[in-house]
């Protein structure tokens, strides 16, 4: 299988249960919610999405023939500290990452020392053996990834308010303020939602707020 990659870079992961963890982002091309194009925007599913996935043009992006070769330019971008305490960690996200990353593809990271993790609408089933799986639903979407280990949602959404997903079996539930001209208001909103419901954690985007990728 040839994987479509916009882009492969190391920074600290900005959000959620791992915030603040190195980590390598391998983000994947494409998504079932939104094309990606401004023009189609108000007929998407999700509409809020401010990440460009479309095409290979990225740092360190590009066409992979195959799961070995991918996971090797992903283990190049950790630095190699010699550290055998501390093990190469992956994102891969998108778009939507699951249109693509299979148990191949899983399993040539997992051959190279690379713990992997995933961030997902939750839309397409997951393959075996990832590490760690990060759900985020969007508002009309079906969610068929009904377990992991954090369940992050963008809030507020009109029709994907946070009660819709309590049920489901996830070891962190996070709201998340949706970004934009809101924000404050939205971050206000997310912390009182969770001040009254301790479920739900505040998850902020501090990757923006330091100015890192």
């Amino acid at each position: 299988m040839t994987y479509s990659i916009k882009e492969i870079y190391y920074t600290l992961q900005g959000e959620g249960a791992q915030v603040g963890r190195p980590a390598v982002f391998c983000r994947f091309t494409g998504c079932n919610l939104w094309s990606g194009h401004e023009e189609d925007r108000s007929k998407a599913i999700c509409q809020f999405c401010d990440t460009d996935f479309i095409g290979t043009d990225g740092p360190g992006g590009g066409k992979f023939e195959d799961a070995k070769s991918l996971a090797q330019a992903v283990k190049l971008k950790w630095p190699n500290k010699g550290d055998s305490r501390v093990h190469p960690y992956v994102v891969c996200t998108g778009g939507e990452p699951l249109l693509q990353l299979d148990t191949n593809l899983v399993d040539a990271f997992h051959e190279e020392g690379i713990e992997v993790a995933i961030e997902t609408n939750g839309t397409c089933p997951a393959p075996v053996g990832l590490d760690w799986i990060c759900v985020s639903p969007k508002a009309d979407a079906e969610i068929v990834i009904q377990n992991g280990d954090e369940l992050k949602l963008v809030f507020p959404q009109e029709t994907a308010l946070p009660d819709r997903f309590e049920h489901l079996d996830f070891d962190h539930f996070f709201l998340q303020p949706m970004d934009g001209p809101d924000l404050v208001a939205n971050t206000q909103k997310a912390l009182e939602y969770c001040k009254s419901n301790p479920r739900w954690k505040l998850s902020l985007q501090i990757h923006k707020v330091l100015g890192i990728p």
